[in-house]
């Protein structure tokens, strides 16, 4: 009873936010602490692409639907990698002047990092709109996709800024060590999500139905919602961070050392996502219309259960980068060896679990099919490179935490740029063994990214980063 007590407690604190200093006390309650709403907040992020999903996979022509979502992500993740890489830097930044005790730089370097952040992405939100047709057709996606769809996409890339502040204010959360109010502000976002998902798809009372059209209309506004949540608990001053409008003047010296950090970050990140465009692509032309509908269903369901390690490794970023701020290297890294334990175990659940139960969830998504026969292979093949997904995770993320964010780029330029694309166009195209042939070459590339890793973090460089 009394250890049952504990873990209630310990829950009820993660999910509350109260802030503490995790350069102190037990390593295991504080990344248990973090990890906890740094999962739930990743986990509502999946929830964002699966509602979607669902809704738009009970439309009539449901595979140019589908296929329109999943293709429309796939090029958001160039601005996900905008978004996560000034989030990085901004957490780095933060983390390590909480750590030395200093809650008014870090609070001017965050502010900095949202003011790039903005000035940036509204440049790429225009392009985005202007193309947005021969982007989907550039995709691979066939004519009458792409008519359909770009309203879809319009409305997603013209939004894109709202994303970018999500990520990037909760990244300013997360290295103050308040995993709390990113957590929070998630699930407001999906709650409106949710909620406004059927309503604008299918109409409701003097609503009119905006079909496919009406999921981004349901997601921007729920995003929407999420950053007024956070600019509240930004500006309210009851956290550590006492964040004022003054600190959105240009610091071009602070704003260099934060490029110098977000730069490699960013193209860590346009790295990976042009790997999954790539694939995306040969799939489609490989596949046709159902192949990449049931490639594109099957990735979402994947990102549901790989989002919540996600948001677990991002609990080794915030300790790692806190704990070499306060000087405690080796206490750094018994953080991430006991995070990267932790990730290990849900992982290796996750895929017994994919395996046993994954017919289902993909039957509930779609009724077509052809669809669901494509996504059960290419979740049954991708599934089995889950634990390296993990280990891959936890381990990029204490480079980021620590500042290295060179290290981790190059591995992914090397890791899908040389070996992944290669891999999977030669198995898909050259062996003539399509879809199948890319599904095969995700979990080989993950592993030897997650080996490579492993042995650049037991060399240590990370620890010696100044930021």
């Amino acid at each position: 009873m009394s250890k049952l007590s504990q873990i209630f407690t310990l829950l009820k604190q993660a999910i509350k936010g109260e802030e503490l200093d995790y350069t102190e006390g037990s390593i295991r309650r504080a990344v248990l602490l973090l990890a906890i709403p740094m999962m739930l907040e990743m986990a509502m992020e999946s929830v964002f692409a699966l509602v979607d999903l669902y809704f738009v996979g009970h439309l009539h022509n449901s595979s140019h639907a589908i296929q329109t979502v999943g293709l429309t992500e796939s090029v958001l993740t160039i601005i996900y990698s905008l978004a996560i890489g000034m989030s990085m830097a901004a957490t780095a930044v933060v983390a390590r002047r909480v750590g030395e005790k200093d809650p008014k730089a870090a609070a001017k370097a965050g502010m900095q990092a949202i003011f790039i952040s903005v000035a940036l992405n509204i440049l790429i939100s225009v392009i985005g709109v202007i193309y947005a047709t021969d982007i989907l057709l550039l995709m691979g996606a066939s004519a009458e996709t792409a008519i359909q769809g770009t309203p879809f996409m319009r409305i997603m890339l013209g939004g894109s800024v709202i994303i970018v502040l999500l990520f990037l204010i909760n990244g300013i959360f997360r290295g103050a060590g308040n995993a709390a109010i990113a957590m929070k502000s998630l699930w407001i976002a999906n709650i409106a999500n949710i909620i406004l998902c059927p309503v604008l798809i299918n109409g409701f009372g003097p609503i009119p139905a905006f079909g496919l059209t009406g999921a981004a209309m349901a997601t921007s506004i729920g995003r929407g919602i999420g950053v007024c949540y956070q600019l509240y608990h930004l500006f309210n001053g009851k956290s550590v961070l006492k964040v004022k409008l003054a600190y959105l003047t240009p610091h071009w010296e602070q704003i260099k050392a934060l490029l110098k950090i977000a730069t490699p970050g960013i193209f860590q990140f346009v790295i990976a996502s042009c790997s999954w465009i790539f694939l995306a692509q040969l799939v489609a032309t490989t596949g046709g219309d159902h192949g990449s509908a049931g490639y594109q269903t099957a990735l979402r369901l994947m990102m549901f259960f790989m989002l919540p390690a996600w948001g677990m490794s991002n609990a080794s970023a915030t300790l790692v980068g806190q704990n070499l701020g306060a000087k405690k290297l080796d206490r750094a890294e018994q953080s991430v060896i006991k995070t990267g334990k932790y990730i290990v175990i849900y992982m290796l659940s996750v895929m017994i679990f994919t395996f046993i139960g994954g017919n289902y969830f993909i039957a509930f998504f779609t009724n077509d099919v052809l669809i669901q026969e494509m996504a059960i292979t290419a979740l049954q093949i991708m599934s089995m490179g889950y634990i390296f997904y993990g280990m891959g995770m936890v381990l990029m993320s204490t480079f980021n935490g620590a500042g290295d964010t060179w290290t981790p780029t190059w591995i992914n330029l090397f890791g899908f740029w040389m070996f992944q694309i290669p891999l999977a166009y030669i198995l898909a195209k050259q062996l003539n063994m399509g879809p199948v042939g890319v599904f095969i070459a995700i979990p080989v590339a993950e592993t030897c990214i997650a080996i490579a890793s492993f042995i650049l973090f037991k060399k240590g460089k990370w620890k010696t980063v100044k930021v």
